[in-house]
């Protein structure tokens, strides 16, 4: 796989994702971890797109207010990458 563009804009891809399609507008660096992400767990990418909404959903089920908005799924998906590759033991407890 070619290394993906640091400061390359969005790239809108399409998935279905529990039954349904969506559009998902990631930079290539985020698609490229997500798809490495989805190899290293054995799932296909919409797969793992599917969990990451459900911990999404299931993460601001009732918590979520004007001062701490849900994510959107782009962007809960650019946290999730974020963690598992940079984030762990990095961020301090609130």
């Amino acid at each position: 796989m070619s290394e993906a563009p640091l400061f390359a804009g969005p790239v809108k891809h399409s998935v279905t994702i529990s039954g349904h399609q969506t559009s998902i507008s990631l930079e290539p660096l985020f698609w490229a971890a997500l798809r490495r992400a989805a190899q290293e767990d054995g799932l296909p990418v919409s797969g793992l797109i599917a969990r990451i909404d459900a911990e999404r959903i299931a993460g601001f089920s009732g918590s979520a207010s004007k001062e701490v908005p849900a994510a959107n799924l782009a962007s809960a998906i650019r946290c999730w990458l974020w963690q598992r590759y940079c984030g762990a033991g990095i961020l301090p407890p609130e």
